[in-house]
């Protein structure tokens, strides 16, 4: 895990110097030591630069930028089959100098070009600049567990880890997209491939593109997608043998995650998904495996004692941490520099404080996102599920009333649900619902926080809206089920734009590598076949998940409600950081920005702080949003 940068400058203006900023602006991606290489060709000058966390072959042969022949690469992530790739490369005539895995890559582009792409088992994202024939070639992992920024002119081409990084270059100009501003505040990120700035974007997960030097021309191809996987046939399979195959696929991929030279630990909540990672990894050693986690009990976060019992019932090396509510709050004003594109998941806190904790015993954690995308875990598959078909048959004219009223009545009026987890967010949405029950509505319904009313309302400079994954038409109707469906979009939205970039951010804020141990490929292309049945069961969600963690651990100590990384929101922004709102979303600083409403944002914190509760989210992201300015406008 590591921080790479670079350009392709074709006015030859950017120094060595710039090239170095570019990479110590992400020091905290890789503390151990930093490289860059400068090349210049007839067409362009270019500059590949890279910060190191040293994982495999930690001496300094594995140092980057690495050459080979006419090759040269900064490489980011980690490449789990290396060693099967290098035998393979070996039997092929190939001879290595190092034990690297970025050496593999090198000589696995030589070998097979971009099909080398189909051999690699891992998360990266890394950039190639091949002599020869004067292409610039960058990719990124299936999943987009690594991330990488591309900002492209006429005559620049840069690309980062960070966007932070494009700000140490005097060619880049921060002009915010204001479709990104308004996408931000629907769903609370930047839904790739956009982002916050005009003329920069993400490379897209499961991508690669080719910048010609000499025509400037780009070709940008995508090498694997999720829905390949859902578009065929659902497996004949009993219910036992699926279980057997899902296990031996989990297994494998759990373990290529503990590939390294260095300490590796777990992340460990007590449920599910890394109950489910820490026990097969567990059983299959007879070294204690290192879990942490972590506890907030005055916020009401504290799934501590139940990670305990599992960690006591699996004997592993475990690791609490309690901190405070303070410790929690202190790290909002930090938020902005981490997240460097506005970003409003407020569960951040939580993972890095738990990343720096980790970060004392071990250099890579493994986290165990994933599983609700792949094995059917979240509430909103409950949801649909169960009250779908319901909704459908109430009258369209009462659906309408019911959701009216329900605008007119707070969410911390309705008696019992309003304790609830979740429950003021899910109220809010819930309105949406109901005036349309359909799929994707439905899934629109659950993953925004303004609908498209509202940010017309809210948004006072002009924007257009983006088209998103959450519009997909890719699969077929001869394999579409509601269940499927909204599984790829979530992997293909939510856990791509949220998940894995507030991971990434988190753990790399405490030099800590993150391992995602579920997102090895062949679990989802096995996944995405198994039938809708084995994955939500008579109400069960993750249900051939949990039957397998059952094997290791008893069902009565796993079942509990899911609590999630859910901070207390709602009541921050009412209390301790009613300050931050008045200073944030001042109408005075809100006129000269010129992007919000002012009477609609002024009227939105109004009817929050008088009761709404269920505005927790619009008020959230705009107060992420306008920090985000502050620190980088």
């Amino acid at each position: 895990m590591c921080g790479i940068a670079g350009f392709i400058d074709f006015s030859y203006n950017t120094s060595v110097e710039t090239l170095e900023q570019m990479i110590n602006s992400m020091q905290h991606r890789g503390p151990d030591g930093y490289g860059t290489q400068i090349f210049n060709s007839p067409s362009a000058k270019i500059g590949l630069g890279h910060r190191r966390l040293s994982i495999i072959d930690v001496t300094d042969a594995g140092k980057q930028p690495m050459s080979y022949k006419h090759l040269h690469i900064t490489f980011n992530g980690e490449m789990y089959n290396y060693m099967e790739v290098k035998n393979t490369l070996i039997d092929l005539g190939h001879h290595f100098k190092t034990h690297s895995d970025t050496e593999v890559i090198l000589h696995a582009f030589e070998e097979w070009g971009v099909s080398c792409l189909q051999q690699f088992v891992g998360m990266f994202a890394f950039v190639l600049y091949n002599e020869n024939d004067k292409n610039v070639f960058c990719a990124r992992d299936r999943a987009g567990v690594k991330p990488l920024f591309i900002y492209q002119t006429e005559d620049l081409f840069l690309f980062s880890s960070e966007l932070k990084a494009f700000h140490t270059h005097q060619g880049f100009k921060k002009e915010i997209n204001m479709d990104a501003v308004a996408a931000f505040m629907q769903y609370g990120n930047v839904p790739h491939p956009y982002c916050i700035f005009k003329n920069c974007r993400k490379l897209e997960a499961g991508n690669f593109l080719v910048f010609n030097l000499a025509t400037k021309k780009t070709e940008h191809k995508k090498y694997w997608n999720v829905y390949d996987a859902y578009n065929k046939p659902k497996l004949s399979i009993d219910f036992a043998e699926a279980k057997a195959q899902t296990k031996a696929i989990l297994t494998k991929a759990f373990e290529y995650r503990m590939v390294a030279d260095v300490p590796v630990g777990v992340f460990l909540s007590g449920g599910y998904d890394s109950a489910c990672v820490t026990s097969i990894l567990q059983s299959n050693t007879s070294k204690k495996i290192k879990t942490f986690t972590i506890g907030v009990p005055d916020a009401g976060l504290n799934e501590a004692p139940y990670a305990k019992d599992v960690a006591n019932h699996l004997g592993t090396d475990h690791t609490e941490l309690y901190c405070s509510e303070k410790e929690m709050l202190a790290l909002i004003n930090t938020l902005p520099l981490h997240y460097d594109e506005p970003f409003g998941d407020s569960s951040a806190i939580p993972t890095m404080l738990v990343s720096k904790m980790a970060r004392e015993k071990v250099t890579v954690a493994l986290s165990a996102d994933a599983g609700d995308e792949i094995f059917a875990g979240y509430n909103r598959y409950d949801f649909l599920m169960k009250y779908r078909q319901r909704i459908q048959k109430i009258p369209g004219f009462a659906r309408r009333s019911i959701s009216g009223l329900m605008n007119t009545v707070p969410s911390s009026k309705i008696p019992v649900l309003k304790n609830k987890y979740n429950f003021h967010n899910r109220y809010e949405k819930l309105k949406g619902i109901m005036k349309d029950p359909s799929a994707q509505r439905i899934m629109l319904s659950l993953s925004e926080q303004y609908t498209s009313d509202q940010l017309n309302d809210l948004m006072e400079a002009k924007y257009s809206p983006i088209e998103t994954g959450y519009l997909s038409r890719e699969m077929q109707k001869e394999f579409y089920t509601p269940l499927s469906y909204m599984m790829a979009i979530d992997y293909q939205t939510y856990l791509l734009d949220d998940i894995l970039q507030k991971v990434d951010r988190a753990t790399m804020s405490a030099s800590l590598e993150g391992r995602e141990p579920f997102l090895d490929q062949h679990i989802i292309e096995w996944a995405a076949q198994l039938p809708d049945d084995y994955k939500y069961h008579n109400g069960i969600k993750k249900y051939i998940l949990k039957e397998i963690v059952h094997d290791y651990i008893p069902k009565e100590l796993m079942e509990r409600p899911k609590m999630g990384f859910a901070i207390p929101i709602k009541n921050w922004l009412a209390n301790e950081l009613k300050d931050h709102l008045e200073e944030y979303l001042d109408e005075k600083l809100l006129k000269e920005q010129g992007i919000f409403n002012v009477g609609f944002v002024t009227k939105l914190k109004h009817d929050f702080l008088a009761g709404k509760k269920e505005y927790e989210l619009k008020i959230w992201y705009l107060l992420m949003f306008q920090m985000w300015y502050k620190k980088w406008m």
